[in-house]
This record gives C-alpha cells, sequence and structure tokens, in this order.
C-alpha cells in the first residue's frame, strides 16, 4: 500500500501538470497578428484584390448600452456608409446592431480569401467586433466560426485593449483601412448555403460583456470578451466596408485558364512561383495586399518567377488575355 501510494504521490502531479500545460497551450494559441506585422492577414483597402464593394446597406440599429436601453439606440452614421470602398466614413451598429450588405454581383468562392471586412479602429488594440454570416437568398444567414480566446474573468472596460492573436473570423480585429479576410469555403456544405452564389453579407455586433444577461459566445461557446460598455451614440461595432475579392465574374477562370491552358503554381507559393500558358499574355502583373506591383512581365508564355524576397502575405495576379482581364488570389504563407 505505501508503495502504491508513493507512486500515486510522484505520478498524479505530473499528470496535472501536463494537463496544465496542456490547456495553457490550448488558451495561448495564436492566429493572425496586426496589420503590418508578419504572418497577418490584413488586407489593405486600396489592394489590386477587390474587384467589387458592397452596393447597398439595410439597418438595424442596435443599443447604445444593452444593460440601459432608456439611453435609446445608437444614432451615428447612415446605411450608406457602409456601402462602395472603405473610406472612414462608418455606421455605428450598437449592441447587438445588425447591418446586411448587398452587392451587385453575388459572391462566390475561390482560391482562398473572397471578401474582407473593414471597421475604423485607431489602433491594433482597442477593437469592437462583429459576427459575420452570409446568405444565398437573403433570407437564410450561415455564421463563420469565430473564436476569441480573449480572458473572461474581468470584463474589458470601455476603452480596454484586445489582443488580435486571440481573435478569429471576427470582424473588427484589424485597425481602420485594413479588412478581417473570409474563406466562403469554410461554409462548404453548410445546409441551404450556396458557396458559389453570396448575395449579401451580414454584420451582428457582438455585445462584449462577461454579464450573463448580455454575453455573446464563439463557436465554441467561449464567451467573447470585448470594450463594453461603449454608451455613445458611436458605440458598437462600426462598419466601414465590405470588400468583394472573388465573385461570378472572376471566378469561372482562376488558376488554371481551360481556353488557354493557363497554369499559376504552386498556391500556397513557395520560393518561386511558375506561370505557362497556350499563348502570349499581353501583361502579367502581381500585387501585394498593400498594392505594390511586386512583378510585372508583358508577351511571355511561360515564366519562373522567383518568390523568396516576397514578404508573407496575399497577392493577386493580373493578367491581360486579349480582351480579357483575369485575376488569381495567391497566398505566401513563409
Amino acid at each position: 500500500m505505501k508503495i502504491i501510494l508513493h507512486y500515486c504521490s510522484n505520478v498524479l502531479p505530473a499528470i496535472l501538470l501536463l494537463g496544465a500545460i496542456g490547456a495553457t497551450i490550448r488558451l495561448q494559441a495564436q492566429f493572425a497578428p496586426p496589420a503590418g506585422m508578419p504572418g497577418t492577414t490584413a488586407i489593405a483597402a486600396d489592394s489590386a484584390v477587390f474587384v467589387d464593394w458592397a452596393s447597398t446597406c439595410s439597418f438595424l440599429a442596435g443599443w447604445m448600452d444593452i444593460s440601459n436601453e432608456s439611453l435609446g439606440v445608437v444614432t451615428y452614421g447612415t446605411p450608406e456608409n457602409g456601402t462602395a470602398k472603405a473610406d472612414d466614413l462608418v455606421l455605428s451598429l450598437g449592441d447587438g446592431g445588425v447591418a446586411t450588405c448587398l452587392f451587385t454581383t453575388p459572391l462566390a468562392d475561390g482560391p482562398g480569401w473572397d471578401f474582407a471586412v473593414f471597421e475604423n479602429s485607431f489602433d491594433d488594440t482597442f477593437l469592437e467586433l462583429a459576427f459575420v454570416e452570409v446568405s444565398s437568398d437573403g433570407d437564410n444567414f450561415v455564421r463563420f466560426p469565430a473564436s476569441s480566446l480573449t480572458q473572461t474573468e474581468t470584463q474589458v472596460l470601455t476603452f480596454g485593449i484586445l489582443d488580435a492573436t486571440q481573435l478569429n473570423n471576427l470582424a473588427g480585429k484589424y485597425r481602420g483601412r485594413y479588412g478581417v479576410p473570409f474563406d466562403l469555403n469554410e461554409l462548404s456544405g453548410e445546409s441551404g448555403l450556396d458557396i458559389s452564389h453570396i448575395v449579401a453579407i451580414r454584420l451582428v455586433d457582438v455585445v462584449g460583456s462577461i454579464t450573463p444577461l448580455w454575453q455573446s459566445f464563439d463557436q465554441e461557446g467561449r464567451i467573447i470578451n470585448d470594450p463594453w460598455p461603449t454608451p455613445f451614440e458611436t458605440g458598437g461595432f462600426d462598419l466601414d466596408a465590405v470588400g468583394v475579392i472573388h465573385n461570378q465574374n472572376n471566378t469561372g477562370i482562376l488558376q488554371v485558364d481551360a481556353q488557354n491552358n493557363l497554369l499559376i503554381y504552386p498556391n500556397p507559393i513557395e520560393d518561386i512561383l511558375y506561370f505557362q500558358s497556350e499563348r502570349p499574355v499581353v501583361r502579367l502583373s502581381v500585387f501585394s495586399s498593400h498594392g505594390v506591383t511586386v512583378f510585372r512581365s508583358e508577351n511571355q508564355q511561360q515564366l519562373t518567377i522567383s518568390t523568396e524576397d516576397w514578404p508573407v502575405g496575399i497577392y493577386v495576379a493580373r493578367l491581360v488575355i486579349g480582351n480579357r482581364i483575369l485575376t488569381s488570389t495567391l497566398v505566401k504563407l513563409k
């Protein structure tokens, strides 16, 4: 018995320690960092990847403070502020407010990111969040699975800070003029959703309270803690714009153009990017997510492009073939 007890007294602490380490690792799991940092997924508003922007927006105002409804609802901005290119003219949603954006051409799943949502945060740490949902018919919406690893022991107060690396699939995790991108392929197989025909994108303000009556939750049931209360006319998530990367006009031909046997590979990019086409391409240009031209060539059928010096991030290849312009989104991970 003493031997068994001695064994247990040595082994059990080790088991508990391993469990604690595992829990710590899970809690410290990191997502993409703020705009401008290595590994970020933030896309600048001026990036050439965008082919369209929301054309109309409808709005259901949320409360200035859901715990004190006598203050009324938010009043800052108009629905039109959520349309067109990101410009820092915003629509404040308030606690639990909802904005629904429509587009002239339905969005469609392409390689990599398909659209991005812009907020107006003035820095990388004061972040007001929103859930993102999409619909193929304008009535039935499916929410992107969001994650928040922010601590939930103490409330993030009105002007408190958040860490972008603890947030995923939540609009608002990047500062103003930098969009949070979303990949429709993540919702592949969802009932009632056709990811090749998205007509509406809906933003739902995250009520960041950790008080049970007003909590919001991520995909795994964790409370989402963000700055709260924000009892102002500008309270809650501030919608600036929704930028389209892939829609039904540019996803028929992506990395492979059957008409010209055109290939761009590999994607994700490694140190070399290969391009080949059955006939010369008038112009091939590759842009960074900041809109900077990193490569340009004319009248070529085959190229081997060194990408060793390209920073990690998102790129768009734009090809002019005859009277057509084709685009393909590329990603460099390392």
